[in-house]
């Protein structure tokens, strides 16, 4: 059944009870403000801040590399639990981690879909799966649920003309990114959403058809931002500005360079960081996806998930706005002005 976990919302409610009496990340001797910061990162990839540091942005702030994580919501839930200083979800699941009371505040978009970058779901050559009614009864992978992937879906399926019922007959199935094509393709799963390295790779590798890609219904968009503490932010002005400075010139630089010279950069990254790890993947990279210049957060880009949340029943009518999510404050190419 496509559903949202009630068990992640009941933790994130947690979190906003305890988030403000955690831990951050190491302050600097004779500083009362954090300079090392906490962070999961992601096999084979490099992210925002990994590639900030290699560019010589991050100045003395020194990232933490805690583990790796596959969940957006799981990824910002340790940030508003403290087990990590920052975080990445995708917009939806920050709105529900607001509406949950988690005090968190998006400071940068960091990643999305265009031409290049997108979340498609497909199925095996030959599926009699078609179109949004041949899929009730059939099971979808996905890298989480209550995310992107989950969105993205129900608005297909709402807008192929199923009931809420219908829609509660389509099977969501959790499955690691790395494996979700190998599902698809052993029929453990009738259609597999896949994105970025994985789904170029998959393609290549043929056998598979595209059912329909999130930008089909969206357009080109920010699909998900990184998030702090609002109580890390008050007490870390100076390394909250440097930090998203940073994370956002990482993007721009990923903007305005070729495929080729960022390509090159991330396998650097990945050789140096010595985690016994494939760097063939990245050569997949197309694009950042992130619409605004270096990360800049639009307003339309929480609010369309805040009337889609609302309209599931998922959230009540003004519960969240937009207000009470992000800012744009620190972020350089957004003319320093707050949301």
């Amino acid at each position: 059944m496509i559903r949202t976990s009630h068990a992640l919302l009941s933790v994130l409610l947690a979190a906003s009870l305890v988030a403000c009496g955690s831990a951050s990340g190491s302050a600097k001797p004779g500083s009362s403000e954090v300079t090392e910061l906490r962070y999961q990162g992601s096999v084979g990839a490099v992210t925002f801040p990994e590639l900030a540091q290699e560019l010589g942005y991050l100045g003395d702030i020194k990232l933490k590399w805690i583990g790796n994580t596959i969940s957006g919501p799981q990824d910002i839930q340790s940030a508003a639990t403290g087990q990590t200083d920052f975080g990445g979800a995708f917009n939806g699941a920050i709105i529900k981690l607001v509406a949950a009371r988690a005090p968190i505040k998006a400071v940068v978009g960091y990643y999305g879909s265009d031409e290049k970058s997108y979340i498609g779901y497909y199925v095996a050559d030959g599926s009699p799966i078609k179109g949004p009614r041949d899929l009730i009864g059939k099971k979808i992978g996905v890298n989480t649920l209550g995310a992107h992937l989950e969105a993205v879906l129900k608005e297909y399926l709402k807008r192929g003309g199923l009931t809420p019922e219908e829609i509660d007959k389509v099977e969501l199935v959790v499955v690691p990114p790395v494996n979700t094509e190998q599902a698809l393709r052993q029929g453990q799963i009738d259609v597999a959403a896949l994105g970025g390295i994985l789904r170029d790779k998959a393609l290549e590798r043929g056998g598979i058809t595209p059912l329909f890609k999130d930008i089909d219904l969206f357009g080109s968009f920010t699909a998900g931002s990184v998030v702090l503490r609002e109580d890390f932010i008050a007490e870390n002005p100076t390394t909250t500005k440097k930090f998203v400075e940073a994370y956002a010139k990482a993007i721009e630089w990923t903007q305005t360079h070729s495929r080729e010279e960022v390509v090159a950069k991330y396998k650097e990254i990945i050789a140096k960081r010595g985690r016994n790890e494939d760097t063939t993947a990245v050569e997949f990279w197309q694009s950042s996806g992130v619409r605004g210049k270096g990360g800049v957060i639009d307003a339309k880009e929480f609010q369309t998930w805040i009337d889609w949340l609302e309209r599931e029943g998922e959230i009540t009518s003004g519960q969240v706005k937009t207000s009470d999510l992000y800012t744009n404050e620190f972020n350089p190419f957004g003319n320093g002005s707050a949301s």
